[in-house]
């Protein structure tokens, strides 16, 4: 087998394993040798779905059985630890082992970040992961850390992930210069709660990151920031509520259109414009989330994850591997003087 190894959580999602069987399939499809993928979890229904798909005995794809699963209802860090054979667990332990780069789980995102955490530990310097959530705006994109992974942040974690988001957002999406900013209640020096002010004061004396200050919410999406640094409390709560708003939009804007006849007919010219309109709001388009911090490549896909989002997912763990963003975030942690700082909590 040729291509970046790759580890992937077939049981993890709410449409596993078919859902995530077929995203392989489109995987291989879509880049041919640039990837091998181990496909962990029960090896019966992993080699039916390949069956039924045409892609049993593909040279690029090898079975690791998992009988265990960690289910959303789990309590992560303790399924972690109780069912080491679960498929997310024995994902890890391929990277672990060497055998694989990188994983890619739609599975609980706390058993995702547990086991990562508990079995990769932290990247030199770093204490507290982050994730990392690629999300629209008006200019294109921006990413939002941490949208889950540590809701008890310190200052220097907050620093320390505003390192992380630049580093991804150079390396991986390309951009220059990336603007960095504070979520806070205010723009001014000196709003925002302790936490925000403290880790204000840390990224004002970062030099060569484009730090802009504090940013609110209301500048998330106008393209004015390209990175968004928060604990991971606010950030899930932005995330959750940006993905709720966007498919209630969606739905507001179709229940108006169909009153009126004439509104109905204007839609209908306008479909082309709407469905490009839906691809900038799908997660599918991205595929996943990465997890930054840890000593590894883990790119976490949204729970209802469908065929196009594990494809991409794959294709998002292979960029983090060729791009060695995490030999990256480690150099410039260490060059801002950032590493291995003592935490407030």
């Amino acid at each position: 087998m040729s291509g970046i190894p790759i580890a992937v959580d077939i049981m993890g999602g709410d449409a596993a394993p078919d859902a995530i069987i077929k995203g392989v399939g489109e995987a291989l499809d879509f880049y041919g040798n640039a990837y091998r993928l181990f496909l962990v979890g029960d090896q019966d229904k992993i080699a039916a779905g390949l069956k039924a798909l045409g892609k049993d005995g593909h040279p690029q794809l090898e079975i690791v059985h998992a009988p265990d699963v960690i289910e959303m209802g789990d309590h992560p860090v303790s399924a972690v630890r109780s069912k080491p054979q679960a498929s997310i667990n024995v994902a890890i332990d391929l990277v672990k082992k060497k055998k694989a780069r990188g994983v890619f789980s739609a599975g609980s995102t706390g058993a995702a970040v547990g086991s990562a955490y508990l079995k990769w530990r932290m990247l030199p310097g770093l204490e507290r992961p982050c994730i990392a959530t690629v999300l629209p705006h008006e200019k294109g994109s921006f990413v939002l850390l941490d949208s889950g992974a540590t809701v008890d942040c310190s200052p220097q974690n907050l620093a320390q992930f505003a390192v992380m988001g630049d580093i991804y957002s150079r390396t991986v999406l390309g951009r220059k210069e990336p603007s960095v900013g504070l979520l806070s209640n205010g723009t001014e020096v000196g709003k925002g709660n302790h936490l925000a002010i403290e880790a204000f004061k840390l990224l004002r004396d970062v030099e060569s990151m484009n730090f802009i200050g504090n940013v609110e919410g209301h500048d998330l999406f106008t393209g004015h920031v390209d990175v968004v640094v928060c604990d991971g409390f606010v950030g899930n709560v932005v995330l959750k509520s940006c993905e709720q708003m966007a498919k209630s939009m969606g739905q507001m804007i179709k229940q108006q259109v169909m009153k009126r006849m004439l509104w109905k007919v204007g839609a209908l010219l306008s479909k082309g414009a709407f469905q490009e309109f839906k691809k900038t709001l799908d997660p599918s388009e991205v595929g996943g989330a990465p997890l930054l911090g840890v000593n590894g490549s883990c790119v976490i896909g949204h729970g209802n994850s469908n065929p196009m989002a594990v494809r991409n997912g794959i294709r998002a763990v292979g960029e983090l591997v060729r791009h060695n963003v995490n030999d990256a975030i480690v150099d410039q942690i260490h060059q801002y003087g950032l590493d291995n700082l003592i935490s407030f909590n």
